[in-house]
């Protein structure tokens, strides 16, 4: 399911639908402040929660491996511990990237499972306590801002700075989970990332935040590979496909067409087949993301191009400071 475009016009014009969805909007919030209210798993280890306060993606998984860098190389054993959506094993379990698929243990959890010990488990707490039993000295919840079942030592709130908190309303008025003030009030800190100009947008309209921030950017690794003038095909199912699409272009790429799929869609044999015919008539490559890349049948890996990014951050001195008062 793809958001409605409604969802991401800034607050001050937010029409006519959005308004009147509001009394829609109201009960969700209102629901998922009455489930936050109950008792959650108090884990014996440092849990790091990384998530948003909007439907959809904002970087997570980007963070997420910033953050199993920066922790490992300050001497901390991690583990992640993911609900694994899109996969179809309850867990808990520890997900093996030679052994899992995607459909069984969800696309994030595979790739994060090149960085650290991933645990997928539709039971929160359930998946920590097996972090916890496998040795882990830090866990870090990928997602679950808005679920009860952990306690957690430190919140982090992502947020895509050229989208922002959309329309400021609540699902399905606007991508909210819940109120901008609600959700900030119960994180630590806050990494917004885009470009400069999308950053001073963020601080134009949102600037009045009070929260610790951190501030970062995707950037491509190119890996030996030159993109530029290279002729592509590109798909992506993820929260934002344009973003990837305007980023093959700016390394040099030659995007002919890009086609854009709903987040974590299934990439059928049908799908890929159409395209890889498309992109032969052509003269293209296919490439997609290092995220779509994980859900490809293992013999069509061979097939695609992957544009792989990594988060850079500005500075760390925030989350130092952070870990610091956690004993990290």
């Amino acid at each position: 399911m793809r958001a409605p475009g409604f969802w991401w016009r800034t607050p001050d014009r937010p029409g006519l639908l959005p308004r009147l969805l509001a009394p829609l909007g109201w009960l969700y919030a209102t629901a998922t402040a009455r489930r936050l209210r109950q008792p959650g798993h108090v884990p014996r280890v440092p849990v790091i929660c990384v998530g948003n306060l909007t439907a959809g993606g904002a970087g997570k998984t980007p963070t997420v491996i910033a953050l199993i860098e920066r922790l490992t190389a300050r001497g901390h054993g991690v583990h992640v511990v993911s609900r694994g959506y899109g996969g179809r094993l309850e867990g808990p379990l520890r997900v093996e990237d030679t052994r899992h698929t995607a459909g069984e243990v969800g696309d994030e959890p595979l790739l994060l499972s090149a960085f650290a010990p991933v645990w997928v488990a539709k039971d929160r707490a359930a998946g920590v306590r097996a972090a916890e039993a496998a040795g882990a000295g830090v866990i870090l919840l990928d997602d679950g801002f808005q679920s009860p079942a952990v306690k957690p030592s430190l919140a982090l709130v992502v947020v895509d700075a050229a989208r922002g908190f959309g329309n400021g309303r609540c699902i399905p008025a606007g991508p909210l989970r819940e109120p901008v003030s609600t959700g900030l009030a119960r994180a630590d800190l806050m990494l917004i990332i885009g470009d400069a100009p999308a950053q001073a947008r963020f601080d134009a309209i949102w600037g009045a935040c009070e929260l610790p921030r951190l501030r970062g950017r995707l950037q491509p690794l190119r890996m030996g590979m030159d993109w530029k003038d290279e002729r592509v095909l590109a798909f992506a199912g993820i929260a934002d496909p344009a973003r990837f699409f305007a980023t093959l272009r700016a390394e040099g790429a030659e995007v002919l067409r890009g086609e854009a799929l709903a987040d974590h869609e299934p990439l059928s044999e049908t799908l890929l087949r159409r395209l890889e015919l498309e992109a032969a008539a052509a003269g293209a490559h296919l490439v997609t993301t290092e995220k779509d890349a994980a859900r490809l049948p293992p013999h069509w890996r061979a097939k695609v191009l992957t544009l792989v990014v990594r988060l850079q951050i500005e500075d760390w001195s925030a989350m130092d400071a952070a870990l610091e008062r956690l004993g990290l």
